[in-house]
This record gives structure tokens, sequence and C-alpha cells, in this order.
């Protein structure tokens, strides 16, 4: 790849403006352990966008830049120390867009092969590209911190969100016997997925009652933040675990002290900001293609299609709360 060749990329030139220009930048240049990467869909998450609006500097951007989290790809060319992946091969992953990474709204990435994995053949590239973050955030939360097992009884809050309907579908996977709180409108969708529908509204007493005879959840997974966490950490039981990917707020521990429960928080994006654990994300990410090729997992997507020419309304509906799934941005 020579240094001349140039690709279309969405940049963002001002956190305060947060627009995006579409712009011929150069093609990045891979190192010995990266596989550069034709991107065929970004995908977009709730980060994205408070990155471009300055509201998350933990993300680790600086402007001008690229974003994008989550891609889905087909590789281009390899680097000299990567044996896993050939040309040709269809990938994806949590792969850039934080830690000053280049992200996925552009024609090619510079990716660390550890952060890849290949993509399930049973799904689009769009269908892909919708899964790297929820999905690592997901296993990290439920598997690797609050170490779920067959038959625990699992309560996720926010069930049918981007996090949460894979929380969900990786707990009944488990064995375990999974509740999600849901709206009403959404009831049905944690209930396709074999899960059981409570009413968000409803007191966390009664309905730990009312499935759980008063005793409480094994397990608990929050993917909301606020009140919803700590609903979340009173209806736990004793010695249960409780996991959240939005524990950003100030709580009061005590109903989860008394229990002698554990709580473990979850960032998705610390393997891209350190260095630290990113094979972990591209053995998580094989454990996803394996279940999405099992029939045990599989994506929400918004229907609507978007572009580079119409990024920033796929930013917005995501930011409204009104997307019917994730959304992705085509770049093919």
């Amino acid at each position: 790849m020579t240094a001349d060749m140039t690709m279309k990329a969405l940049v963002v030139d001002s956190f305060e403006t947060g627009a995006f220009r579409i712009a011929e930048v150069p093609q990045p240049q891979i190192g010995d352990h990266d596989v550069l990467v034709r991107v065929h869909a970004s995908g977009v998450n709730p980060i994205d966008s408070k990155i471009r609006t300055g509201k998350a500097p933990h993300g680790g951007m600086t402007a001008p830049c690229i974003l994008g989290t989550d891609m889905a790809g087909v590789v281009e060319a390899v680097g000299i120390g990567v044996s896993e992946f050939e040309v040709g091969d269809e990938v994806y992953g949590l792969a850039g867009g934080a830690g000053g990474i280049q992200g996925s709204l552009a024609e090619y990435m510079a990716v660390d092969a550890d952060l890849l994995a290949p993509k399930p053949k049973s799904l689009s590239m769009r269908e892909a590209a919708t899964l790297p973050l929820v999905s690592l955030t997901a296993y990290e939360g439920l598997a690797d911190r609050a170490q779920v097992q067959a038959g625990d009884r699992v309560l996720v809050t926010g069930g049918a969100g981007g996090v949460g309907h894979i929380v969900v579908q990786m707990a009944v996977s488990a064995g375990a016997k999974v509740y999600a709180t849901v709206s009403a409108a959404k009831a049905e969708i944690v209930r396709s997925y074999g899960a059981t529908p409570i009413d968000r509204n409803e007191p966390v007493e009664q309905y730990v009652q009312r499935h759980t005879g008063g005793v409480g959840f094994d397990v608990g997974y929050d993917t909301v933040g606020g009140k919803p966490l700590d609903d979340c950490m009173a209806a736990i039981r004793n010695y249960g675990r409780v996991a959240s990917c939005y524990g950003w707020g100030a709580h009061d521990l005590k109903a989860l002290s008394r229990r002698g429960a554990s709580y473990s928080g979850v960032f998705v994006l610390l393997p891209l900001l350190t260095r630290e654990r990113r094979g972990h994300h591209g053995w998580i990410l094989r454990e996803v293609t394996r279940m999405v090729e099992q029939g045990k997992l599989r994506p929400m997507v918004d229907e609507r299609r978007f572009t580079f020419e119409t990024a920033l309304e796929a930013h917005e509906l995501v930011e409204s709360g009104k997307a019917n799934g994730k959304i992705v941005i085509d770049v093919i």
C-alpha cells in the first residue's frame, strides 16, 4: 500500500460542532500485526455520537478524527506477523473510533489482528457490523464477570436495547432462566428470545416476589444505569452477582453489601485505549460467530439505510432512542 493512495472518509473537525465532512484522506499503513480491511459496513453505537459531540472524553479521541467503533469488511492485506487471516477473509470487530485509532467511517482501516474474528457466514455485512461492541459488552459482563451458569435466574435491565437484547440471548443460550425489564411495547421482543418480560415500571419488590419467591435473582446485568442499576442491586439474592455497563453515577451499595453480593463494571473500550486483552476480544467474537452459526444469537437491525451523506441522520436516530434495532452506515 503506497503512501500516496487515498480513500474516502468522514472527518469530524470539531467536537463543538459535531459535523461530518466527506474527505479524501491517505489510506492507512499496516504494521506487522495489522490487517488492512476494506470496510463494507459501520455499526453505530451511542458512544460514537457522544464522542462526536464532545460528551465522551473518555473515548480518547482528538479532533480532527475519523469515528466509527464497529465494522465488518474484507481483508485486503496482512502484516508479516499475521497468520490467522488471509486476503479475502470476511471479518468483523470493535476495531477503532476510540483511543486515537481511526474508526470505521472510512473505506479502509488498519486493524490490530487481535481485535478481529471471522464474520458469521450466515449474516450480511450490515448485520455483522451491529454485533461487536454490544456482544463484547454482553459477554464480558455475563460470562467473564458474573460467570452465569445453567439454571441461574438472570435479571436484565433494558432487555430490548442494543446490549440488552444480546445479554438476554446469551443468558438463554447458557441455560439460564432469564427475565428482562422492558417497556410494554417491547415485551414481545424479549419473549421471542425465550425470556420473561417485566414491565420496567413495576416495583422491584413486586417482581422479585413473583418470579423468585422473594429470594432474589442469581445474576443481574444492568444495561441502563441510574435507577435501573439501583433496582438491579436491590433485586439480587444473597451472594449474587451484578454487572453493569452503565455504572457511571453515584449509587448506594448497602443493598448489595448486606447480601454479600458482588458488583463488576464493564468498559468495553479498554482494549482499544490500553492495548490490554485485545486477544480476548478476538476470542469472544469467535465465540459470538459460533453462537450465530448455531442459531443461538441474532442481531436486531433497523431496516433504515444510511450512507456517508446521511451519517449525521444515523447518529441523530441513535441519540433519539427511537431506532428499531441497531443502526448501520453502509460504506459500500
